[in-house]
């Protein structure tokens, strides 16, 4: 059939694909915005082809909390680990960046912590948003792993960002309240640890900058994190 001879069709076909490109949650990301990351999932994708990782492994994803989480690895035992986080990541980059970290990996679990897309930056998104962007990125993770448990790790309580707060906690509640009605989605509440008797953010948890964790941070956060997937996985 001709488009002439059925014009009411053709601008049904155009209306659709009109609707969809402009539904997009990705469309107005621009390339450029995320270009500073392609190093480090390059760097991914070169581990992938030189190392070997366990069939039921866990993946940590996320920001440079999971980079600079050094033990890792030893903290997780006896769970195997793939550990992929870059420096800086927010959901409104990793999305675009999903299918190329999970790869081929057959895992048990997906670990995430994503903290950067409220930080005072002129980019930053609107609470609201990033939980569509998050919403977005469990789809991409359940295209490949329909079942497995996905655990969102709180955004910690910081000094350095203690002014955005009140915007950064709304996005965990957000969350928070996606995942409790969302089957194999769980989150992990690390907030009231690190916050101190005033309810300010406990600075000797954290290195220089006031945003990233020092030893004993870390130490806190696994013994939370850990005992959050020991439950899970029974």
């Amino acid at each position: 059939m001709h488009f002439k001879q059925n014009p009411t069709l053709f601008i049904m076909i155009v209306t659709g694909l009109l609707v969809f490109t402009s539904c997009s949650p990705l469309r107005k990301y621009k390339e450029k915005d995320r270009k500073w990351a392609y190093p480090e999932i390059q760097a991914f994708e070169r581990l992938d082809k030189t190392q070997t990782y366990a069939e039921d492994a866990i993946l940590f994803i996320g920001s440079s909390s999971i980079r600079l989480w050094k033990t890792l690895e030893e903290d997780m035992k006896p769970y195997p680990v793939i550990q992929r986080g870059y420096g800086g990541a927010h959901f409104r980059d990793m999305v675009f960046f999903t299918d190329r970290i999970l790869a081929d990996h057959p895992l048990s679990m997906v670990v995430c912590f994503v903290a950067n897309d409220i930080s005072g930056s002129g980019k930053d998104g609107i609470p609201q948003e990033v939980l569509k962007l998050f919403k977005y990125f469990i789809k991409q993770v359940r295209a490949k792993h329909p079942s497995i448990p996905i655990m969102q790790v709180a955004i910690t309580p910081t000094q350095s960002r203690w002014r955005l707060w009140p915007q950064i906690n709304l996005v965990n509640q957000l969350i928070k309240d996606y995942c409790e009605k969302t089957e194999n989605l769980y989150f992990i509440n690390t907030v009231p640890e690190f916050l101190d008797e005033r309810g300010k953010p406990k600075p000797q948890w954290f290195v220089g900058d006031h945003l990233h964790l020092n030893k004993k941070g870390y130490e806190v956060w696994n013994r939370i994190i850990k005992g959050e997937i020991e439950k899970v996985k029974g």
